[in-house]
């Protein structure tokens, strides 16, 4: 029964692991950063790291436990889909290094305004924040935190791929979220 259950969240999440496009260890950067978008795929769990139209590496990701669909409100612990940029990083001492995804943008407030406005969200709703790329939660490390989702909506990578991300992207790198 374990053994069918694992072999389950195998097939679920994909068998493979990150294929490195990148031939090197990891991705080589200059001083201000290598990787200039980053394109994450939800119900694929992959995320892919750009640089101009050279598409370096591949990562398995995990994102949101809250299911299929875009983020509506805090709380929902979906991950947002749509266009965004990182526009702030820094180390964290709950997921170790964390690119912040400029979540919400100007298409997801109006979302959330028309939705407010017809009564489907109630009048305490918020429409959340603090979403970002980031390694796993403190104290995770050898678990496989990569079989199921579990965050309130962030993107989250491994803790030696989160220092490879924080290294090689740019300040305002694009993110797109399908």
């Amino acid at each position: 029964m374990v053994v069918l259950l694992g072999l389950c969240l195998v097939v679920a999440h994909g068998a493979a692991e990150p294929r490195e496009i990148y031939r090197g260890r990891d991705i080589p950067h200059s001083e201000d950063g290598r990787v200039d978008r980053l394109r994450i795929f939800k119900g694929r769990h992959r995320m892919e790291a750009w640089a101009g139209t050279r598409l370096l590496k591949v990562y398995r990701v995990v994102i949101g436990r809250g299911g299929a669909g875009p983020k509506r409100v805090a709380g929902d612990s979906k991950t947002p889909e749509g266009r965004y940029r990182i526009d702030r990083r820094h180390h964290s001492r709950k997921f170790h290094r964390f690119l912040h995804v400029s979540y919400p943008n100007a298409r997801d407030r109006a979302a959330f305004a028309a939705a407010r406005r017809t009564g489907k969200l109630s009048a305490g709703a918020r429409i959340g924040g603090a979403i970002g790329i980031h390694g796993p939660k403190r104290g995770w490390r050898w678990l496989p935190q990569k079989w199921i989702d579990w965050t309130d909506g962030c993107v989250a990578v491994d803790l030696e791929e989160s220092e490879e991300l924080y290294r090689v992207v740019k300040s305002g790198a694009d993110v797109w979220i399908q």
